[in-house]
């Protein structure tokens, strides 16, 4: 894949009021749309320093891509799968890649 690659790159920041069963919904996530087109990448990190906080990061090949996925049913079944698990809204960022790109 050439460098002119115009990768999106998608933040979503947890913070549960049920940790281990949201972290459930949030692996299989990432787990089954990693294979999604266009996807470069899906990470789940959990925060060292707040308990319950997580952020999911995705690197996209282009905005339709991700945009695609937004409306996909593994993002709408990950969004159902939240529904009281919560104890806010989370925080979902979009980001142009300026220097993101795999190391292979």
């Amino acid at each position: 894949m050439g460098d002119d690659v115009a990768l999106t790159v998608v933040t979503m920041v947890f913070h549960a009021s049920d940790a281990d069963r949201l972290l459930a919904v949030l692996a299989k996530y990432v787990v089954v749309s990693r294979g999604a087109p266009g996807c470069r990448n899906i990470d789940l990190c959990a925060s060292a320093i707040r308990d319950g906080r997580y952020l999911v990061i995705e690197k996209w090949e282009s905005q339709e891509a991700q945009r695609a996925h937004f409306d996909s049913p593994e993002m709408v079944e990950m969004a159902e799968g939240c529904t009281g698990l919560l104890s806010s809204a989370p925080d979902i960022d979009l980001f142009d890649g300026i220097s993101a790109h795999d190391l292979q």
